[in-house]
């Protein structure tokens, strides 16, 4: 018998700048660009966070899908119109490092497989423009989808993906970069009806891209940001997802996380199902999609009938809607992810994402509470899983005691 000490390991909270676009307004840093970042460094301190993870975006005069189609306001806190030159790396760097807070990586969330080949250029162009910044800010990561050319299958889309998503691997492995792919399934991309339009939405389709890294030598460059609000949107079981990949001998795939969850509306599941084959929804006018950016708003409503975007700790404690995978136990997913994963825990990311709806205010007052209440939140579950694991898999197996009971079993949503 041994007597191993109580370590626990913390991961680190950030917040997705996206949360508050107007922190810095628009007719502000569009004349001053880096005052966005020096701003939201700034915020992010008096909130709470440790890290921020830097939102990039076409800027909504250069973008093909406008702002009003989007389910979500353009977040271009890192703005990449003119090149970010070495003055601008310098201010940047000069308000990271005169604060506690740090970048986890920069994030860019944009269709990679565009069929337009003009279009799909453009979003390359600019993911490569992400990639030299987050170089020169010493960030070793970028997050972003993979995406879904709409003309072909999914399984050609694998084809598509080798051709034109491993060079951006290639680009990111000249800079030290690693690429993680968040999971989310956007079905309000299109006004069509699939809901599958990035198709790096499960840990099967996970498995087989990195499979073609691999093939092509960039396999480091390809991780998952996972988010468990997407594995609920489709029906899937955090444990169960980390099992598989452990099971699999994937459990290294997830290099960080969004924190941000599902709340499930059972009426909406009653009446559409998780197909988002929903009708009527007022995207299409007069048998056509709608030219109008407002009406192509309304294809999201495939999503959200069925569900409601839950920022960490404004959902209601439910252990019936947990059992039930209607909404995320935040609990269960910070001890799975340690248990199954392989984890460098201290240096994880868990980065909130701020999506829910009634308290999307663009105000620097009102917002703050609210962002400070729930860093807090995910703060105090991570310690509080960290000490569940150190205790139960540490101090006492390190005594020959086995923890109690079972717990909740893998495959058994």
């Amino acid at each position: 018998m041994t007597i191993r000490p109580f370590a626990p390991q913390f991961m680190k909270v950030g917040i997705l700048t996206a949360a508050l676009q107007e922190l810095t307004p628009r007719e502000t840093r569009d004349r001053d660009p880096d005052r966005a970042i020096e701003d939201w460094i700034a915020f992010a301190g008096e909130i709470g966070a440790d890290q921020i993870q830097l939102s990039a975006a076409l800027h909504p005069a250069e973008t093909d899908v406008p702002p009003e189609a989007m389910l979500d306001p353009v977040a271009n806190t890192l703005d990449l119109r003119q090149p970010f030159a070495a003055d601008r790396v310098r201010r940047a760097r000069t308000a990271i490092e005169g604060s506690r807070i740090t970048v986890s990586d920069i994030g860019y969330f944009d269709n990679m497989l565009h069929h337009d080949p003009a279009v799909r250029e453009k979003k390359h162009a600019f993911m490569r423009r992400v990639f030299d910044a987050a170089a020169a800010l010493g960030v070793t990561a970028v997050c972003g989808f993979v995406g879904r050319n709409q003309l072909r299958s999914m399984d050609q889309n694998l084809i598509d993906f080798e051709a034109w998503f491993v060079p951006l691997l290639r680009e990111a492995r000249s800079r030290g970069l690693t690429y993680r792919v968040e999971q989310c399934p956007m079905p309000g991309w299109t006004t069509g009806d699939s809901f599958h339009n990035n198709i790096a939405y499960t840990p099967g389709t996970w498995i087989a891209l990195h499979r073609i890294c691999e093939r092509h030598g960039v396999g480091d460059q390809f991780r998952i940001h996972y988010d468990p609000s997407h594995a609920i949107l489709m029906g899937q079981d955090t444990r169960s997802i980390f099992q598989y990949l452990k099971d699999a001998g994937y459990g290294f795939l997830i290099g960080g996380f969004h924190v941000k969850g599902q709340v499930i509306d059972a009426t909406g599941v009653a009446a559409w199902g998780y197909g988002g084959q929903t009708v009527e929804r007022g995207d299409w006018i007069d048998g056509a999609p709608s030219a109008s950016p407002a009406d192509q708003l309304n294809a999201w409503k495939k999503q959200t009938v069925l569900a409601t975007h839950e920022l960490p700790g404004t959902a209601r404690h439910d252990p019936l809607a947990y059992l039930q995978n209607r909404t995320v136990d935040w609990l269960d997913h910070q001890l799975a992810a340690r248990e199954l994963l392989e984890l460098d825990v201290a240096a994880t990311a868990l980065v909130v994402e701020h999506e829910f709806p009634p308290a999307r205010v663009q105000d620097r007052a009102r917002l703050r509470p609210i962002l400070e209440a729930s860093i807090a939140f995910v703060r105090h579950i991570d310690r509080a899983a960290a000490a569940m694991y150190a205790l139960q898999h540490e101090v006492l197996p390190a005594q020959g005691i086995a923890a109690q009971g079972t717990g909740r079993q893998p495959y058994r949503s």
